[in-house]
């Protein structure tokens, strides 16, 4: 380390006359030592200070090879002004930062049930422009009113799927053993702070937001989340097909309606409460969607449900009739929606809803005819279909006038 100083000083070496001491700053005992041996070289034998400068030299490139060494060896600089030597820090960059964070948030995607999110921030935002009734009630404070309610709903949205996961751990790694708790990316005591945490923190929105109707939806939400997964007495009612069926109609197709239509109307609008038209034919619409969506997302569980004894009515009735059941029931609320669209008073109302729901009942029955039902991938695939069209359904339910 000492030779490196060395390199500092070569030209004022060289300068300097035969009597010229060395300069104070090389210290060090490799240095003095070799320092020592040169200049008594000289005072003896008459040595040249060219041949003390060459001495210096090659003493200073064997001092920098081995300092190479033991850098090589120690994987850290040494700074040779102090004296000191420390370990390299790996340079910053971001992309090692995403790789290193990338499987913690590709874990939480999957915990987190992506279709449900997606399902309940649309119909949040799709009921509460049914309170909108002219260009000037689009204010900071209704947009205010609908951030407060789709947070607090989907803080509450992953309470209830994280629940079912905690419930369903050992049925899982049979029907979805790519999810964080069954795969084991996840352990029961994260699992629990997750749903803890997110059920705390929806309570809190809800309170603090002061709506009434928000906060009963997220509270009666929670309590048929809890029945529906939980395993205690009297209670995990998703081993009842008609129970379990029961209780994602209420949340889906009438908590999610009723309740957050009347916190824009109520509490943001400081309106009366009224039941419209186009209300009454989004409760009713998605109280069909709802019951095929509980029907249907059991056929592609039906081998994790029949080894641990849940009696759904895929494991009761068998797949084949449970997924044209369900075809049936949509094709039948399509066929509804069209008559309550052409019975708009609004041209436009008249002509969107009619075509779109003409467009939508004409795919479902294409893909259904399509679709191999010995294949657990083919039925999966269309079960996310069928979510697919409960989003486009959100889209026009606004447009129905």
């Amino acid at each position: 380390m000492e030779c490196l100083l060395i390199g500092g000083f070569a030209k004022p070496l060289l300068a300097a006359t035969p009597n010229a001491k060395l300069p104070l700053r090389l210290k060090g005992p490799l240095v003095s030592n070799q320092v020592s041996k040169c200049i008594a070289w000289n005072d003896k034998e008459g040595f040249p200070l060219g041949k003390l400068w060459s001495c210096l030299s090659n003493h200073h490139i064997q001092c920098k090879r081995s300092s190479l060494h033991k850098r090589h060896d120690k994987k850290g600089p040494v700074n040779a002004t102090s004296g000191h030597s420390y370990e390299s820090e790996p340079d910053y960059n971001p992309k090692n930062l995403w790789k290193s964070t990338q499987p913690a948030i590709d874990a939480f995607y999957r915990f987190s049930r992506p279709h449900t999110v997606i399902g309940t921030a649309l119909s949040i935002v799709s009921v509460s422009l049914l309170a909108v009734e002219k260009l000037s009630d689009f204010s900071p404070l209704f947009f205010t009113g609908v951030l407060e309610a789709i947070v607090a709903a989907l803080f509450m949205n992953i309470y209830i799927v994280g629940l079912n996961q905690l419930s369903d751990i050992d049925i899982d790694k049979v029907n979805k053993p790519y999810l964080p708790l069954a795969s084991g990316e996840y352990s029961v005591a994260t699992g629990v702070m997750i749903v803890t945490s997110f059920a705390i923190m929806s309570f809190y929105l809800g309170w603090v937001a002061g709506s009434w109707p928000l906060f009963w939806a997220l509270f009666i939400s929670f309590i048929l989340g809890t029945a529906y997964s939980i395993n205690l007495p009297f209670l995990r009612w998703k081993r009842f097909a008609l129970v379990a069926a029961f209780c994602i109609l209420a949340v889906r197709a009438v908590i999610v309606q009723l309740a957050f239509f009347l916190h824009i109307q109520t509490f943001v609008y400081q309106r009366p409460a009224i039941l419209t038209r186009p209300l009454i034919f989004a409760t009713a619409f998605m109280s069909f969607f709802s019951v095929v969506i509980a029907l249907f997302k059991d056929i592609p569980d039906i081998e994790g449900d029949k080894i641990f004894g849940i009696q759904s009515f895929s494991v009761r009735l068998g797949q084949k009739r449970v997924f044209w059941a369900c075809i049936y029931l949509l094709e039948m609320a399509y066929g509804v929606a069209l008559f309550v669209g052409a019975a708009s008073p609004f041209l436009w109302s008249k002509c969107v809803t009619v075509l779109g729901h003409t467009i939508l009942a004409s795919i479902l029955w294409y893909r259904a005819k399509s679709t191999d039902l010995n294949s657990k991938k083919a039925i999966t695939s269309f079960y996310m279909f069928v979510w697919k069209l409960f989003y486009a359904e959100y889209l026009l339910i606004p447009l129905v006038r």
